[in-house]
């Protein structure tokens, strides 16, 4: 087999990775660790990446650092871009969600709040927000209660978000919950891509820091539900990666791609640093999604 890419595509630590495309160039954004609150990497093909910094390097007063987790970022236009990020609110105690803005995909990203955009501390707190514009150009915001810190149930919710990316519209809508065995006592990470009319909401299930942990998928009649899952997961662990997670889904050219983040089998769960940065192709069969399982070594390229 001839070797177009090796996994991880990013090995250092890396966790809770998404990726945008912007003027011929991807820049990826992940949790706190060796580059700063918000880790973020460049790259011209998604396979070579070079470290950029910290693209949230001042925090509003609500948090305090160590604590950002899962920030995603939506591009609004050639000098807008808003962050999402999840980290502690001191006030209560809980994970919560936070927004920020740069004229660089880059950063810095600028978040001038006096408290976060999402709380929902009687349920566990908010973290892992996605932004998602549909072919409408309407913009949503989906996002999991933190249900499993205090014993609840963890459900993926949906609010419109207003023209500017800074406040949501109307009552949010919850999407799913935990209700397959597979998935444990949570769900999180959610992700939404709309393909040929039909939407599809890709989420994490179970443990974190256990091989279990995976990626299911859920076939949504609009952006805000209902939503139908598939069943059993469609990206789990491999021989050569565990507990793959918290994935995002990029199209390149004619091809689609998994960009998500997974342990070595060998170490899972016992490195507090141990989540690289991985690549599966996506592929379909209608409108049901099939995702290559975790390889070290790939036979096609993602250009």
């Amino acid at each position: 087999m001839t070797v177009a890419f090796t996994n991880p595509v990013y090995g250092d630590n890396f966790a809770d990775p998404q990726v945008v495309a912007v003027d011929g160039s991807y820049y990826a954004f992940a949790t706190n660790g060796p580059l700063g609150n918000v880790q973020t990497l460049k790259s011209a093909d998604l396979v070579s990446w070079d470290q950029v910094g910290d693209a949230l390097p001042e925090l509003p007063a609500w948090t305090s650092p160590g604590r950002v987790w899962a920030p995603e970022v939506a591009v609004h236009g050639p000098d807008r871009f808003v962050m999402y990020y999840t980290s502690s609110d001191t006030a209560s105690g809980r994970q919560a969600i936070g927004v920020g803005v740069a004229s660089e995909a880059k950063g810095p990203y600028v978040d001038k709040s006096s408290r976060p955009l999402i709380c929902e501390a009687e349920e566990g707190g908010s973290i892992d927000a996605s932004p998602f514009q549909d072919s409408s150009g309407q913009r949503w915001l989906y996002w999991k209660n933190d249900g499993n810190a205090i014993g609840v149930d963890t459900w993926i919710s949906v609010s419109r978000l207003s023209a500017d990316g800074l406040r949501l519209i109307g009552e949010p809508t919850r999407l799913i919950k935990q209700t397959l065995p597979w998935e444990g006592t949570l769900v999180e990470a959610p992700y939404m891509v709309e393909r040929d009319s039909a939407f599809h909401l890709f989420y994490s299930a179970n443990a974190f820091d256990k091989a279990s942990y995976a990626v299911g998928h859920a076939r949504c009649d609009t952006p805000a539900g209902p939503c139908t899952k598939s069943g059993d997961p469609i990206l789990t662990s491999s021989p050569d990666a565990a507990g793959p997670g918290h994935n995002m889904v990029l199209r390149t050219a004619d091809r689609w791609w998994f960009v998500y983040h997974a342990w070595d089998p060998a170490s899972v769960g016992t490195d507090p640093h141990g989540r690289t940065m991985w690549l599966s192709e996506l592929t379909w069969s209608g409108q049901t999604p099939h995702v290559q399982p975790p390889l070290k070594n790939n036979p096609v390229t993602p250009w």
